[in-house]
C-alpha cells in the first residue's frame, strides 16, 4: 500500500464495514480490466477516428506509455497531471496509470497556465502531459510556464503531431507515445492494491481554484460497478465518450472505464458537437452517450432537422452536469429514439440516476436516486436539522464512493465535511416520497455553465486586479442554451473606464481557461448589500433576470 500525506482515509471501522459487506473488493481497476483482456483479447475496445483498437493493443500501449513513464524515474504514488483532449492516448495513459500505481490528476484540455500552475503545485505533480496545440495555442510554452512555477515537475511528455522539435526547453520534453516502444511491462513490478489511489479528480472550485479530490480503487471501482449495473452497461455496449474524458460523469458514471470493465467499446470523440456525434452514433452502432443538457438540445435540434440519420442503436441517453428542464427532458425519447437516464452526482461520491424502467414521469421531473444501497443521504434546513420529504434541503452525503476530504486542504475539509463524514455538496435537492431527487438549486456561489463549474469569487479576483475597481460580484446569468453564463457587476472609481474589455483581458494575461470568462460586465453606481453588509447576491441575480 501507498500513503501519500495529505490525503483523508475512511475511519478503520467504516472501511472495515465496507470490505465486509462486499462494496470495497481489495481489488484494483486494473486488474479487473486485465481480466477483461484476457477474456476478449481481440475485441475492439477503443474507436478514436480511424484508429481502432483491441483490447491486447490497447493494454499493450498502455503498457508502453507506463513504460516511457516508469523509464523518466517516476515512481508509484507519484503524480502526473494529465490534460488531454480525447483520444486514445487518454485511455492509454489512464490505463498505464492503473496498472503501475502512478496517479493521473485529471485537469482539462481547456485550462491553461493559471490553472494548471495551481493544480500541479497542490498535486506535487512530478510531471505535466498536455497536447502540443490547442485551437492555434502553442500549449507546449503554456507547460514550460507551468515548469517553472512548480519546481518538482522532472517531464512534459507531449500528445499530438505537434511533437518536441529538438529546441532546448527547462523541463524536458518527450512523446507521449512512440510506436514501437517496449509495450510490456516487467513482470514483478508494483501491483496496485483497493486501497492504493487511482486518480485525482477536481472538484466545480466554488472558493476559488478547483480542488483535488482523491479517489481509491476500492471505492472507484464501487462507483463504477454500481454505475454500470444501473445504466445496464454490459459487453455489447458501445459507448459515445463525447465529453471532456476526465469529467467524473463521461470517466466512470460508468463512462469510458464502465465500458471497458465491462468488455463493450468506447468510441471517442473531441467534441459532442451533433453534426459529428450523430453521424458517429449511426456509424459506430453506439447503444449509449452521456451529454450535457446544452448538449442534448443541440442533438433533438439536429435530429429533427436530419431524420435520414439511423439512430436506432441508440439505447440510453445520459444526461447530467447540470439540471435538465422537464420540458426538454420530454423531448428525448420521442426524437432520439433512446431511454433518458438523468445523473446528478459529483466527483467527490454521491451519484443518483433515474432507472431505465422508471415511470416516464419520473424520468423527465427527477434527478434519480443513489445507485449504491450504501449510500447515505441527509437533506437539512440551515442548522442542519433534517426535513420532511417534499421540502428543499441542503444535500448532505456519505458512503462506500464519497470520500472523507480533499488532498492536502484541511481548512475547507472542516468547512465541507463533518465531524463524522457527512459531505455537504452545497446543492439544494427535494426528496420526494419514493427516494427520488430533485436539484433546486445551490447554497454555493457557482456558476454552472454547460456543466463547466465557473467560482464567481475566482472571477472576482481577476476584476480587483484592474485599477479602479471598487467593488466586483460574478454572478450566473439565466442561458437558454448552456443553463448560465457569468456575468460580472463592477463599481469603479471616477474617470476609470473599465468593461468587458478589460476583465478579459487581465484573465488572458493570467492564462485562464476561456470558459470561465465572464460574457457581460454591468456598471453599477453602488453595489446593493444585505442587513449585514455583504454584496446582495441575490438582488444581482434578480436583476440580470429583469434586464435579460
Amino acid at each position: 500500500m501507498i500513503t501519500i500525506d495529505g490525503t483523508v482515509p475512511w475511519p478503520r471501522p467504516v472501511a472495515a464495514e465496507y470490505r465486509e459487506r462486499g462494496y470495497w473488493q481489495g481489488i484494483s481497476l486494473a486488474s479487473r480490466i486485465a481480466g477483461t483482456v484476457d477474456r476478449g483479447p481481440d475485441r475492439i475496445a477503443l474507436v478514436d477516428g480511424a484508429t481502432r483498437l483491441t483490447y491486447r493493443e490497447l493494454w499493450d500501449r498502455a503498457g508502453s506509455i507506463a513504460r516511457t513513464l516508469l523509464d523518466l524515474g517516476l515512481v508509484p504514488g507519484d503524480r502526473l497531471v494529465v490534460a488531454l483532449p480525447n483520444c486514445w492516448e487518454f485511455v492509454a495513459l489512464t490505463l498505464g496509470c492503473l496498472r503501475t500505481g502512478l496517479v493521473p490528476v485529471m485537469a482539462l484540455p481547456a485550462h491553461r497556465q493559471h490553472e494548471l500552475t495551481h493544480i500541479a503545485d497542490i498535486a506535487g505533480a512530478r510531471a505535466l502531459v498536455i497536447a502540443g496545440t490547442d485551437r492555434g495555442a502553442d500549449l507546449r510554452a503554456v507547460a514550460q510556464q507551468v515548469c517553472r512555477a512548480v519546481t518538482g515537475i522532472r517531464a512534459v511528455l507531449i500528445h499530438g503531431d505537434h511533437a518536441p522539435n529538438g529546441e532546448p526547453t527547462e523541463v524536458p520534453e518527450y512523446p507521449l507515445y512512440a510506436a514501437g516502444r517496449a509495450a510490456r511491462l516487467a513482470d514483478g513490478g508494483f501491483e496496485p492494491g483497493g486501497s492504493d489511489i487511482a486518480c485525482m479528480l477536481l472538484s466545480g472550485g466554488t472558493t476559488g481554484l478547483p480542488k483535488l479530490i482523491v479517489r481509491t480503487n476500492d471505492d472507484y471501482l464501487c462507483n463504477i460497478a454500481h454505475c454500470a449495473e444501473v445504466a445496464g452497461f454490459d459487453r455489447d455496449t458501445v459507448y459515445l465518450g463525447a465529453l471532456p474524458g476526465s469529467h467524473n460523469f463521461s470517466l466512470a458514471c460508468p463512462g469510458i472505464l464502465g465500458a471497458l470493465t465491462a468488455g463493450g467499446r468506447v468510441v471517442m470523440l473531441p467534441s459532442p458537437a451533433p453534426e459529428r456525434a450523430l453521424p458517429a452514433v449511426a456509424a459506430e452502432g453506439v447503444t449509449v452517450a452521456a451529454v450535457v443538457p446544452a448538449v442534448a438540445q443541440s442533438w433533438i435540434e439536429f435530429g429533427r432537422a436530419h431524420p435520414e440519420i439511423d439512430l436506432s442503436t441508440l439505447r440510453v441517453l445520459q444526461v447530467g452536469g447540470t439540471r435538465m428542464p422537464d420540458e426538454l427532458a420530454a423531448r428525448v425519447e420521442p426524437v432520439l429514439g433512446a431511454r433518458l437516464q438523468q445523473v446528478f452526482g459529483m466527483a467527490e461520491g454521491l451519484i443518483n440516476m433515474t432507472r431505465l424502467d422508471d415511470d416516464p414521469a419520473v424520468i423527465v421531473s427527477t434527478q434519480g436516486r443513489p445507485v449504491c444501497p450504501a449510500d447515505e443521504i441527509l437533506v437539512v434546513d440551515e442548522s442542519g436539522v433534517p426535513v420532511p420529504d417534499g421540502t428543499p434541503g441542503a444535500l448532505l452525503t456519505r458512503g462506500p464512493y464519497t470520500p472523507r476530504g480533499y488532498f492536502r486542504a484541511p481548512e475547507h475539509n472542516a468547512r465541507a465535511f463533518t465531524a463524522d463524514g457527512w459531505y455537504g455538496s452545497g446543492d439544494i435537492v427535494i426528496r420526494r416520497p419514493d427516494g427520488n431527487l430533485v436539484v433546486a438549486g445551490r447554497d454555493k456561489d457557482m456558476i454552472n455553465r454547460g456543466g463547466e463549474k465557473i467560482s464567481a469569487e475566482e472571477i472576482e479576483n481577476f476584476a480587483y486586479r484592474i485599477p479602479g475597481v471598487e467593488a466586483a460580484a460574478a454572478v450566473a446569468m439565466p442561458d437558454p442554451v448552456l443553463g448560465e453564463r457569468p456575468c460580472l457587476y463592477l463599481t469603479v472609481a471616477p474617470g476609470h473606464p473599465v468593461g468587458l474589455d478589460e476583465v478579459v483581458a487581465v484573465m488572458n494575461r493570467a492564462g485562464v481557461a476561456r470558459f470561465k470568462l465572464p460574457e457581460r460586465v454591468i456598471l453599477l453606481d453602488a453595489m446593493p448589500v444585505t442587513k449585514i453588509g455583504k454584496i446582495d447576491k441575490k438582488a444581482l441575480r434578480d436583476d440580470i433576470r429583469d434586464r435579460l
